[in-house]
């Protein structure tokens, strides 16, 4: 759907994450002089990537405690996802309400045919009908791009990489300890304890990749970037003052999905942040209608 190269440095992020797996694999497979850990751990995640793929709407619309609507129920709101859905060719996805002011929206679901969008009811209310279509555009083109593949795929992987590493650091002594297996104790450790950093950071780079191409797409599907930006000016304002709440654990499980970050405060700028900054999603969607000058670096 798009003619940039982020796709080639998702790619890349990926196999960083392969990598450093195995990397991880390599050090405890040496400390144990065995493999089957790794294969133990591998398949696990295997695992762990299907269900979360394979129910990954059911669990998003779930954990925000989300309504199915109608045409009846949502007029605005169905109109414009049924019109952008056939301006892409795609199937349209099923349509849900989340019950918090918090202004933000989210897509969700392993293919075009098993898709959800989901609008809150915040987010409804703070913007009009032309910035809500280029919010809406952006969430169809993480279905029609196939993020949520991609997004299951990176987190079964860290969550591999960081269960070996906790792995690692309980039997620390069994799989780093100078004896007849030769093992490095302080090049376990320092693995254990790097590893899960470096997969969470590559996990992360891969959201904010997505999300950039999602806000380009998007804004080509409805052929107006201005209105996205306008959005993203709403929304930053609008998750400050109504955040939602970051010790409900299914709410963190579901922000990496959300158009803007729904935390408060300086989490919006952390390194360690799923959303690219809200300032340079809008100057390159301001490049894009010839306002801005040059779209800047990540």
């Amino acid at each position: 759907m798009h003619t940039h190269f982020n796709g080639i440095k998702t790619a890349l992020l990926m196999g960083g994450m392969f990598a450093v797996l195995l990397a991880v694999g390599g050090v405890l497979a040496a400390g144990s002089r065995s493999s089957i850990f790794i294969w133990v751990f591998a398949i696990g995640g295997l695992i762990a990537t299907g269900v979360s793929y394979w129910n990954s709407d059911k669990i998003a619309i779930a954990s925000m405690q989300a309504r199915s609507v109608s045409r009846q129920e949502a007029p605005g709101m169905y109109r414009i996802v049924e019109e952008l859905s056939a301006k892409a060719g795609q199937s349209m996805p099923r349509l849900f309400i989340a019950p918090t002011m918090s202004p933000n929206a989210f897509a969700t679901g392993r293919n075009p045919q098993h898709a959800a969008v989901c609008c809150t009811e915040g987010i409804l209310q703070l913007l009009n009908e032309r910035e809500l279509r280029g919010v809406l555009g952006h969430e169809l083109m993480h279905v029609y791009n196939r993020d949520i593949l991609t997004s299951s795929i990176s987190a079964a992987i860290a969550g591999v990489i960081t269960s070996v590493a906790q792995f690692m650091m309980f039997f620390g002594g069994a799989f780093g300890g100078r004896d007849e297996r030769g093992g490095n104790p302080i090049a376990a450790i320092l693995m254990a304890l790097l590893a899960p950093l470096a997969a969470t950071v590559i996990q992360l780079a891969v959201s904010r990749t997505r999300e950039y191409d999602a806000d380009e797409d998007g804004a080509k599907l409805t052929d107006d970037p201005l209105a996205l930006a306008s959005a993203l000016r709403k929304l930053q304002q609008g998750t400050q003052q109504v955040p939602m709440d970051p010790e409900n654990q299914k709410t963190v499980n579901t922000a990496h999905m959300m158009i803007a970050n729904p935390f408060r405060g300086a989490q919006v700028k952390n390194l360690l942040s799923t959303h690219p900054p809200m300032e340079k999603r809008i100057a390159r969607l301001e490049s894009m209608a010839g306002y801005g000058g040059n779209v800047p670096r990540r």
